[in-house]
Parts: structure tokens; sequence; C-alpha cells
């Protein structure tokens, strides 16, 4: 085994490699404001071409399945043995930052990189993954690359149209080189019970790490969520000068409702159950409304997520009984639409507490941190693979143009990721 230091140097060496990989990566998906590296077109497709010319350069074979996913491959001296997978997302939101996902491939091929220039030859493969689709703003459906890889698709998820395009998301995997007759047909290209862990770097999306002024986080969990992508209310357009007890406005239900959200979430704050609530979209309907006008529809989106299954599933039926009693009492319709789902994602206690011992050698200080966030590393868990994540300070948050993630943080964060799989890969 490498000493700490001697780990350490090794990633300090790729950071010309890093920084080329992050400017390359921003060129690929540049829209300004931010970047728009869109999940099967042309942003995303450049950067997996990107990732996997470095990949090749560094002597790994690119490959990629049926959901057009890339692997870039270590061999090990067992090939049988379980693989460890490190990977992430190369997609963005539109107009959003670099760092978000890119960072956890980056990451990886920084690690293999280091080790291999200290002369290691791993006792297992090592596979850096960069996944397809997982920022579900384009599909409306949760972790699209890394669910295929697994076999794990919800039915109908190739027919999802992406918000911008009209078209399906079959037809949007083909064009990019994929198969999705496959994955109808439910091939998978991981088998779970042939990797030994799955690991995950990603950039913060909460200021947790910049108030505690820590570079690096070790995630101890992933959040659940329930979706309803499209919630439509219906009541009736009446005149502006109507009595209240004749109405059945849609926008008033429609506050009515968030406002109860908001209640279920200071309830479950003030009883110490972290969660979080979101309306992503709330609106009247932009060809009828007027000045002058009761509105007789109205929109929104909202997102749950919680940390134990029995949380999440509490706020759904909370939800449900919230719409029902609101609709009652207002004389609308509230039709909850499609619903969307991701499990919670289970952090292995073992593999979290191996990443804060290679965190403690490397005398890099660490913050345990629950993720704010849905990541990829859940649909691994999920699907029984042990799973862990580590976070790097990152200020502003994600999914803007601002991300602000330090290549030193960057370069902590590696070094733990490294100190980790040296160990994990040794005999």
């Amino acid at each position: 085994m490498p000493t700490p230091a001697a780990l350490r140097a090794a990633v300090i060496a790729q950071r010309d490699r890093a920084v080329r990989l992050f400017d390359r990566l921003r060129a690929d998906g540049c829209d300004e404001p931010g970047v728009s590296r869109d999940p099967y077109g042309p942003g995303e497709q450049r950067a997996h071409a990107t990732i996997a010319a470095e990949a090749a350069a560094l002597g790994l074979i690119p490959a990629t399945d049926a959901a057009a996913n890339l692997y870039a491959s270590w061999d090990g001296r067992d090939r049988v043995a379980p693989r460890i997978v490190i990977g992430s997302h190369l997609d963005s939101v539109p107009h959003g930052g670099n760092f978000d996902g890119a960072a956890g491939v980056v990451a990886g091929l920084v690690a293999v990189a280091a080790l291999r220039g200290l002369g290691l030859t791993p006792a297992r493969d090592v596979t850096v993954m960069g996944i397809r689709a997982e920022e579900s703003v384009w599909f409306q459906v949760s972790y699209i690359g890394s669910r295929a890889a697994l076999g794990s698709l919800p039915d109908g998820a190739l027919a999802a149209r992406r918000v911008d395009t009209g078209r399906p998301l079959g037809e949007h995997i083909a064009e990019c080189g994929g198969d999705p007759a496959a994955l109808a047909a439910g091939v998978r290209a991981l088998d779970p019970a042939g990797i030994a862990a799955y690991l995950e770097l990603h950039i913060e999306q909460a200021p947790s790490l910049i108030e505690a002024g820590r570079a690096v986080g070790i995630a101890t969990g992933i959040p659940g969520n329930v979706r309803f992508p499209r919630i439509r209310i219906t009541g009736r357009n009446d005149h502006v000068g109507l009595p209240r007890r004749f109405r059945r406005d849609a926008a008033l239900a429609g506050a009515a409702l968030a406002l109860g959200v908001e209640r279920l979430w200071r309830d479950h704050e003030a009883r110490g159950i972290p969660m979080a609530a979101t309306i992503g979209r709330f609106h009247t309907d932009p060809a009828q409304h007027g000045l002058t006008i009761v509105p007789g529809a109205f929109e929104l989106s909202l997102d749950l997520r919680a940390y134990t299954p029995d949380t999440v599933a509490g706020l759904e039926a909370a939800f449900r009984a919230l719409a029902a009693d609101i609709a009652a009492e207002r004389g609308v319709e509230i039709d909850l639409g499609a619903r969307a789902s991701a499990e919670v994602g289970v952090v292995d206690p073992a593999l979290r507490a191996a990443l804060e011992r290679a965190a403690a050698a490397q005398e890099i200080p660490v913050l345990a941190l629950g993720s704010p966030a849905s990541h990829d590393a859940a649909a691994f868990a999920a699907a029984g693979v042990k799973m862990g994540m580590i976070f790097v300070r990152n200020a502003n948050g994600s999914h803007n143009p601002e991300e602000a993630m330090e290549i030193e943080d960057f370069l902590d964060a590696t070094t733990v990721l490294t100190t980790w799989l040296a160990e994990a890969v040794a005999d």
C-alpha cells in the first residue's frame, strides 16, 4: 500500500488533468448563462465523447450499454470478482452549472490515473461510469441511466417525452447509439451481485460545508421522493365581483394546497424529522387568466422527499388527504395526475466508516451530511449494491450557472476517494 502522503501527491499530480477536463466539459455544454448538457442530446453526447477520449488516453477501453451509459474499466487481477463502480451523471439542468454530476466522473478518472501512476494493479476491476439522464427535469423520470443499467427502469419510461422536444425517451436513446428495444425487454448491463461497491463524488447542493468551514462531506443518506409533476385544479371562471360563497376559485385552492404542504413541513421539522417539499410550477392558465376573471384552472408540481420509506409514505398519505379536503371545501376538482417516485438511498455503514478512515488518514476533516438531493447512488442502493457518497464544498448550490467548486476542494475530496480505493482494491 502506498503511504497516505504518496496517495495525496499522486492525486495532486493530476490537477492539470482535472482542470482541463472541467474546461472541456464546460465547452461541451456551453449555453449562456451556464451549461445545458441535455440528456440524450448534443450537450450530453459531447460530454460522453470527452470522457471516452480521456479514458482511452489513460489506457482504459470505453464501452457503452443499451442506455448509452459509458463505462471505462481498469482491469484487475481477478476478472471474476465483483467490481467497484465509481460514477455520476454528465447531463445538467438547462443553463445549469458545470460541476453537478461531472465532478464525480472526473474524480473517478483522476483516482484511477493516480493509482496507475503509482504502479498499482487492482485486485478487482474498477469501472468509472458516466451515467445518462440523471436530471429528471427533462423527461420527468428519475435516474434514467442508472435504472436502465440495473434493469429497474420504471414501466412506461421509454414513452416519456422530453419537455423541450416532445419526443419520446426511446427515440432519443436510439439516436445516441442505445437500444431501447433491449431496455424494453429487460436487458440490464449491471448485475448488482457483480458490484462490490458503488461510490459517487458530488458537489454539495446546500451550504452545510460552507457553513462548517469543511471542504469534504461524507453522506449519511439520500432521500427518497414522491412526485406529482402536473397537478391540475379545475374550478370555474367567474366575474371578479362574485361573492366568495359562490366561487370555485382554482387559484385559491392551489394557494391553500401550497400552504397546507408548508404546514406539513413545519410539523415534521418541529418533530425533528428531516424532509423537504418543493413546488416547482405554480400558475393559472395563461390562455384564460386575467385581472377581472376568477381563475377556473390552476396547475402546480410537487416534490416531497424524506430519508425513510415510512416518512415518504406518510407524507404522500397526508398530502392526498389535504387535497381531498381542499377540493371538498372549495368546490373544485383536484387531479393529482401522474405519480413518480424514487426509493430512499441507504448508505452502507461499513463503506461510510471506511471513507471516514480514509479522510482521517489524510488528515482531511469531514462533515457527516444527509444529502438534500437525489442521486444515481440511490438507484444502486435500491438494487442492493453497497453505496457511499463523498461531497465537495461548493458555493451557490447547484442547478444554476454560479456553481463555485474550488479545484483544491475537489482534489481533497478525490484524495479521500483515492485513499479508500487503494485499500479497497488491495490484496
